[in-house]
């Protein structure tokens, strides 16, 4: 596979102009400001309706009448429908414009999660998240693409380190936020806070985004999305069946053998056709890859830490859940300050040495957390955490940032959909892997005790760790014009 970097192809300029015209506007201006707002709280409802759901799930199954396991289903469509629209949402921008379907998945995501709330059994719930979740599939991608196009790149990480916050909140402040909700008032209003701030956002949206415009794109690849579609859902399904088993084993297998197929049914596909629904192409750029493949251990491990940790002191420590969320609430604290450094970091080590060291420092911090015991002060755990969230938040910034720093304008749609469809298998890998790990040490006990969730633990630290061999690869030039440093030759 070869490490060399497209040329940039010339782009028409349509009414908006591309992401250069977004040099000339002053930095730190109000309408800069609000982008970065308009699209940071569109991921924070995306990403908070991720967890926000698993703390009422007894409450929405006694409502409905169903078992709590069969709430399950529930939280798998959602995640599944993202899977399979999240390929089609660079094409949809680049076709109808980025502020129009950014605007329309709000109000998607919004209504649907309303009429969720409004569910009078699991059939109508199940198709809602359905309908929720590819609003969400649009909106996130979507909201990365506004941002790159609004931002030249030497301001665009500084841009990403603001709105990458709500990806790294909203897991921690999710099980808080829908335990509250359901505690005083009820079980609905974890789907009704979404319509007043989805309502604020279209409007914040239609008042300060612009509506880019790129030349028409091709034929859209019917034929291909619906077996990459297919694939994606079934891997989706696969791995959430691992942390939850719903199929008995061998239906388990079939069904990663039955994705896998599919998937190398659309290598081929992808390969053999000039614009394929998601462009594998990308992976020959050796920053995108980078980004992508090792990246994404690392963000494995970070999507299993709001999983396994609130577990281990609940059930391994005993504590109040009250107590366990305010405990790993913290971790956010760190996530914020670092957003105010991340430029200057990244200026001062470039991407290479950054995301080569800090991998192993992650690592090494989430396989520290298999030393926490159930009599450990809360002080260092608190301590603990808060330098994990800077370790957490610099490592995601700067992972997500280095994907586009070789893309080009007519790359930039193709490349954030690729980026966000690993991105949202990884977080579930983790998942599912942090899960799998700790019912395989646990075995047949019927209890849980402090060092089955720390040998998961260890498992998790080990990805970061695995990375550091392809951030190695990155050249120190690499990401140079992203990270401050000026254009620098390739070396």
């Amino acid at each position: 596979m070869t490490d060399t970097v497209p040329a940039e192809a010339p782009v028409p300029r349509v009414r908006d102009q591309a992401p250069d015209s977004a040099a000339s506007a002053p930095a730190g201006t109000l309408g800069e400001l609000m982008v970065r707002w308009v699209v940071a709280c569109g991921m924070f409802m995306n990403q908070l309706d991720s967890t926000v759901i698993t703390t009422s799930i007894p409450q929405i199954a006694e409502s409905l009448g169903e078992s709590p396991l069969r709430l399950n289903v529930a939280v798998t469509s959602y995640l599944i429908s993202l899977a399979v629209f999240i390929p089609v949402s660079g094409w949809i921008a680049d076709r109808f414009g980025p502020r129009r379907v950014f605007c329309t998945a709000i109000a998607i995501f919004s209504l649907s999660s309303a009429v969720c709330g409004l569910s009078t059994d699991l059939t109508m719930m199940v198709a809602m998240r359905v309908v929720q979740g590819f609003g969400g599939a649009l909106m996130t991608p979507v909201g990365r693409l506004i941002l790159v196009r609004s931002f030249p790149k030497d301001q665009l990480l500084a841009a990403m380190a603001f709105v990458s916050i709500p990806a790294l909140v909203a897991p921690a402040v999710g099980p808080i936020v829908g335990g509250f909700l359901t505690t005083y008032l009820s079980w609905h209003w974890i789907f009704f806070v979404n319509l007043p701030i989805g309502m604020i956002g279209i409007a914040l949206a239609l008042r300060f985004v612009r509506n880019f415009e790129v030349p028409p794109p091709p034929k859209f690849d019917w034929r291909g999305f619906v077996v990459v579609g297919a694939g994606l859902a079934l891997l989706q399904f696969s791995i959430e069946n691992l942390g939850h088993p719903l199929v008995a084993t061998p239906v388990l297998v079939g069904l990663f053998a039955g994705a896998g197929t599919l998937l190398a049914l659309y290598t081929w596909h992808a390969l053999s056709r000039s614009e394929p629904v998601l462009d594998l192409n990308l992976f020959r750029m050796r920053t995108f890859r980078a980004s992508t493949v090792s990246g994404g251990l690392c963000r494995l491990a970070i999507g299993a830490v709001p999983f396994l940790l609130p577990l281990m002191l609940q059930v391994g420590f005993g504590l109040a859940p009250i107590a366990s969320g305010f405990i790993t609430f913290v971790t956010s604290i760190g996530a914020i300050g670092m957003k105010t450094v991340a430029t200057r970091v990244a200026r001062r080590f470039g991407f290479r040495n950054l995301l080569m060291y800090n991998a192993g420092l992650l690592g090494l911090m989430i396989g520290g957390m298999a030393l926490f015991q159930p009599d450990t002060p809360h002080w260092f755990m608190l301590s603990y955490l808060v330098l994990y969230g800077v370790v957490r938040a610099t490592q995601f910034t700067n992972v997500q940032a280095l994907a586009y720093a070789d893309l080009t304008p007519t790359t930039m749609s193709k490349g954030t959909s690729m980026a966000s469809v690993v991105q949202q298998l990884s977080n579930s890998f983790g998942v599912a892997i942090a899960a799998t790990t700790l019912a395989i040490v646990v075995g047949g006990s019927a209890t849980i005790t402090p060092r089955d969730f720390h040998i998961a633990f260890v498992v998790l630290g080990a990805m970061p760790m695995l990375s550091i061999v392809g951030f190695w690869r990155l050249r120190p030039s690499d990401g140079a014009e992203m990270a401050g440093q000026g254009r620098r030759g390739r070396r």
